[in-house]
């Protein structure tokens, strides 16, 4: 799965504002619904089930990056947001290293399938070195967007 099939280039940020991995997730749902991906009422459900899924496993895979997920039950299609830190956000990352790339994954309960190739679409790509460089160092949401379609044409592999 390619990250044009499921990442919404319009919730990239750039700049969080957040300084903690709570706040970054929330910054991240609240872009998803600004750009009409989820019911209003639904925004704060989706926030509160996202932590609760942090809180069981930490998402920090290490080396910078983090990739909270959830599946929830109001969602119709795989959806994702990116946000960066330059501060770096405390992740409880596996490397014990602050996160500087986070790539929010909302899934539906009902799809699996799509769950789990959106999950391989991120890690397959996270894996190279040359790519989170790249994500890490970009300035702007149109570096990143560019950064992502690269990527979707295998560009880092």
């Amino acid at each position: 799965m390619k990250f044009s099939d499921f990442v919404c280039f319009d919730a990239i940020i750039p700049e969080l504002q957040a300084e903690d991995r709570d706040g970054a997730i929330e910054e991240l749902v609240r872009a998803l619904d600004k750009c009409g991906k989820f019911g209003k009422s639904k925004c704060e459900d989706i926030i509160k089930a996202v932590i609760k899924r942090e809180n069981e496993a930490s998402t920090g895979m290490g080396k910078g990056v983090a990739v909270p997920h959830v599946k929830h039950p109001d969602i119709s299609e795989a959806v994702a947001a990116v946000g960066q830190s330059d501060a770096g956000i405390d992740f409880s990352s596996l490397d014990k290293q602050p996160v500087y790339s986070i790539i929010l994954l909302i899934s539906p309960t009902d799809d699996p399938d799509k769950h789990l190739q959106a999950m391989e679409g991120i890690f397959k790509h996270l894996q190279h070195e040359k790519f989170r460089k790249f994500l890490r160092h970009s300035q702007s949401a149109e570096d990143i967007k560019e950064l992502f379609k690269e990527a979707d044409e295998n560009a880092f592999l």
